[in-house]
């Protein structure tokens, strides 16, 4: 079974774009929403993301829908703890895949890193 894990210094996550996002307010509190557009920049990149370094300024303080964690996916979107890896990983597959491509450096280090052998 593969593992989900985030992979240093892919930052798909970090691209916010709320056009690519259009279902983002059902799963967002009112407060979570206005934050979250708030750290949307330059190319719908989040303001907190360090392009050379190719990592958040502000990772051990990111918000909780920066988070994977348990219990903050069932409370968002309603996942199982037990379900949490699978979608983690097509979440970050799809990210990847929408931000670098699906034939990406960041894609197929992701794939190496979550694989299961």
């Amino acid at each position: 079974m593969a593992t989900w894990k985030c992979v240093k210094q892919c930052g798909a996550c970090c691209h916010l774009d709320p056009e690519e996002r259009p279902d983002i307010a059902e799963y967002l509190t009112p407060e979570e929403l206005a934050l979250y557009l708030s750290m949307v920049g330059e190319g719908g990149w989040c303001i907190n993301y360090d392009h050379l370094k190719r990592e958040c300024k502000i990772y051990p303080n990111r918000p909780r829908f920066c988070r994977v964690e348990p219990e903050i996916f069932l409370d968002m979107y309603g996942i199982e703890p037990e379900e949490v890896n699978d979608f983690a990983i097509e979440c970050c597959e799809q990210q990847i895949s929408g931000v670098y491509g699906d034939r990406s450096l960041e894609m197929v280090r992701f794939s190496r890193e979550v694989s299961d052998w």
